[in-house]
């Protein structure tokens, strides 16, 4: 007996068991609640998948679908090329205990023939090969992949905390990012500054992080500014960005952000580090709950008592462990999964190995988003904060 027979009879006595339904036939039950599935590989269905259809490829199609769908009694219509691997994952959904499966016949081929509405692929093969590990969580998927790829974030410094959060972030795919420094790579960042090289010792840090990111992933969109944000410019500079990285160095920065990013309405994803400790936090001015940075520190602290890293000096690794909490952060942000560090200030120490979570509450007499707290402009803060230095 040959090997195509046996394979006949093989598919032949599947057959047996799953009902095959033409592409016409599903899509009505699709219509009447039923789930459609489409079993073909990421770079496949890059081409366009049945309006409304579940991507699910099939080598994670039994992993996976409980976490999609956990009722057994919902009726699954499975879809895959040509109608033959739609027929191998129907057996398999059925000996799970699904009890209403049928496959697709001929597949995404007849479906296309017979005129049935098709959507246009979100990601290209390019994109569906980067991004697969990452789409296969549940919580992600294509969905969640284009939200990355649309996203805007920028990111205030190229130093010891922007620079994982930078890599990581276009490593994901989030799309559009503008990183804001106006300062130059020195020897002296390269233990703690990832993102730059020792060949771009004198270049500016904006521009540096920009071609590491480039050569990273080049679907990432880099806007660098080697500017110094100030009062005149930082709403300008924020504005159309969905959520706020500070990587600042200094006080005054840090307080031009948290007043911006509150009168814009945006998330600002919070850290520092000092020796070998570092804290993290979100501030996120579209939730009522959410404290803000000042209810943290309403006034700036003097220079002797927040000396920064090239006076304090620090730990190589550490900003790249809490710039790293603050790229999660950002990722759950933009995806809506998870609970963010709102109303919660992580801290972290290095030489004990241990982690630590306070309550950060809303402060009714807040200077920055208190009941009674008034605005007077960017230039007070800037004057506020040289004050204290």
């Amino acid at each position: 007996m040959t090997e195509g027979l046996d394979r006949d009879r093989w598919l032949a006595s599947i057959r047996a068991k799953v009902d095959e339904v033409a592409p016409l036939e599903a899509l009505a039950r699709q219509g009447r609640g039923a789930l459609l599935v489409d079993v073909r590989e990421d770079g496949e269905r890059a081409s366009g998948t049945p309006a409304a259809a579940l991507g699910l490829s099939r080598g994670f199609l039994e992993l996976r679908i409980e976490q999609s769908e956990p009722d057994r009694d919902r009726e699954i219509l499975l879809l895959c090329g040509s109608g033959q691997r739609s027929l191998l994952a129907a057996e398999a959904l059925q000996r799970m205990g699904y009890r209403h499966v049928s496959s697709v016949a001929g597949g995404m081929g007849a479906w296309k023939a017979a005129g049935l509405p098709v959507s246009a692929g979100v990601l290209d093969t390019d994109a569906a090969e980067r991004y697969a590990r990452q789409m296969l969580l549940p919580h992600v998927g294509e969905a969640g992949q284009a939200k990355l790829a649309a996203a805007r974030v920028a990111v205030i410094g190229a130093g010891g905390l922007g620079a994982p959060a930078l890599l990581y972030l276009a490593a994901a795919g989030v799309g559009h990012i503008t990183l804001i420094d106006d300062d130059r790579v020195e020897r002296s960042n390269l233990h703690r500054q990832v993102i730059h090289a020792d060949a771009r010792v004198g270049l500016g840090k904006a521009e540096s992080a920009r071609m590491t990111l480039a050569a990273l992933n080049p679907r990432v969109r880099v806007f660098p500014v080697p500017d110094r944000l100030c009062a005149e410019n930082v709403e300008a500079l924020l504005r159309g960005h969905d959520i706020v990285i500070d990587g600042a160095d200094n006080f005054a920065t840090r307080y031009l952000l948290a007043a911006a990013t509150r009168r814009l309405g945006m998330p600002m994803v919070y850290a520092a580090i000092e020796r070998f400790t570092g804290q993290a936090s979100v501030f996120d001015p579209r939730r009522d709950d959410s404290p803000c940075y000042r209810c943290l520190f309403p006034e700036p602290p003097s220079a002797a008592d927040a000396p920064n890293c090239s006076e304090a000096g620090v730990l190589g690794v550490l900003p790249g462990l809490i710039g790293l909490v603050q790229a999660t952060e950002t990722l759950k942000l933009l995806l809506g999964i998870g609970e963010p560090l709102v109303g919660r200030l992580l801290t972290y120490d290095a030489l004990g190995m241990r982690f630590r979570e306070l309550t950060l509450r809303r402060d009714p007499h807040c200077p920055g988003c208190g009941a009674d707290a008034m605005f007077e402009g960017y230039r007070d803060l800037e004057r506020m904060c040289a004050a204290a230095g």
